[in-house]
């Protein structure tokens, strides 16, 4: 498997990742504040590796 392969592959793990962080984090939105507001630091830490991770594939394209 290439590198671009891994890269893109691991760029579609995290994007699943950060959905399910933020559906998490709007369905605890009103029952358990806490619970919503570590999902939703833990999804914007991830988006800010898919950010990273978007520039790369497009340097390497």
């Amino acid at each position: 498997m290439s590198r671009l392969q891994q890269l893109i592959k691991y760029r579609r793990h995290l994007e699943d990742r950060y959905e399910k962080l933020v559906e998490r984090s709007n369905d605890y939105k009103y029952v358990d504040e806490v619970k919503s507001d570590l999902a939703s630091y833990k999804a914007m830490k991830l988006l800010e590796k898919i950010s990273k991770i978007k520039y790369l594939d497009n340097s390497l394209m």
